[in-house]
């Protein structure tokens, strides 16, 4: 038998006001009305639930059994159709999942921790590497926001770009090149790229060969930290962010230079799963993040 749920939210105006006309005025019905609906209770359950004694109606025994029963689902059945949107920052119990690349773990992360424990102490993060291939981690839920430079092509995500940060060419101290370097003699010096992908070329290269130049690529890996490191023990160069960089490049006791050519700044997207879009807690989140992004770029 399929069961009309709208029953339980007269049943519990009855079983609260002890009367028909008491429920109608609750529930802005007529009285006629919510007296068919009593009749409809009546045959469902079996029981009377209100029986008249002189001039007032009193519950049944069954009515009196199921009365806080009845009052709780039609409480939680509010909650759960119209949620609460408020956040109580104190009270927030939730482990989220950031996954990004190591510059932006070294360098935006740790101030997202930070503003997450200063706001609300019940929140953990988990922070994860980028794999080397698309995975369905965001879509799937096991990741909550993705940090990176790739805007997502699948209209169920959700996109933000929070920041730009403008390219640079870091080296060791007393790099031949550290004087400063024109394209050629960018071109001349070997190369560390850094690619999830493995990938041994980069939209530099295009401008480079226009000028009829080619650059020596020893290596494609696939963080910035290794890619530093290698630039640390050799002459090799590496392109990177200046910004979002910086903790890294200063780690390893390296300089930047301009890249010594036209090069567009690299986005820094947000990237979440549709389903997070009226998550309170999840776009408190997101809030988090790109307080401190706009802290590390543009100063508090």
């Amino acid at each position: 038998m399929q069961l009309d749920l709208n029953l339980l939210t007269v049943l519990d105006a009855l079983l609260e006001e002890g009367s028909v006309m008491g429920a109608a005025e609750r529930l802005h019905l007529s009285s006629p009305a919510v007296s068919r609906t009593l009749g409809r209770l009546r045959a469902v359950t079996g029981d009377d639930i209100l029986v008249r004694t002189g001039h007032t109606m009193v519950p049944t025994p069954y009515a009196v059994a199921v009365r806080e029963d009845v009052h709780r689902l039609i409480r939680r059945a509010r909650e759960v159709l119209q949620p609460a949107r408020e956040l109580n920052l104190g009270e927030l119990d939730r482990t989220f999942t950031i996954q990004c690349h190591d510059a932006l773990a070294t360098s935006v992360v740790p101030a997202v921790a930070g503003r997450l424990q200063d706001r609300a102490p019940g929140v953990r993060l988990r922070v994860l590497a980028e794999h080397s291939a698309d995975t369905d981690d965001l879509r799937h839920g096991r990741v909550d926001v993705e940090l990176g430079g790739a805007r997502p092509q699948s209209p169920e995500f959700r996109s933000e770009v929070l920041g730009h940060d403008p390219l640079v060419v870091a080296m060791r101290r007393g790099h031949p090149a550290a004087e400063g370097l024109d394209l050629r003699e960018f071109a001349a010096h070997p190369h560390v790229l850094v690619s999830r992908r493995g990938r041994l070329t980069a939209p530099i290269d295009d401008v480079l060969a226009a000028e009829g130049l080619r650059r020596r690529v020893i290596a494609s890996v696939a963080t910035l930290a290794t890619a530093l490191q290698l630039a640390a023990r050799s002459d090799a160069l590496v392109s990177c962010t200046a910004v979002l960089s910086r903790p890294l490049i200063d780690a390893f006791g390296l300089i930047t230079r301009p890249l010594p050519a036209e090069s567009p700044e690299a986005e820094i997207c947000c990237t979440w799963h549709q389903r997070y879009d009226s998550d309170p807690a999840h776009a408190w989140l997101r809030d988090q993040v790109r307080a401190a992004l706009t802290e590390i770029t543009t100063g508090p």
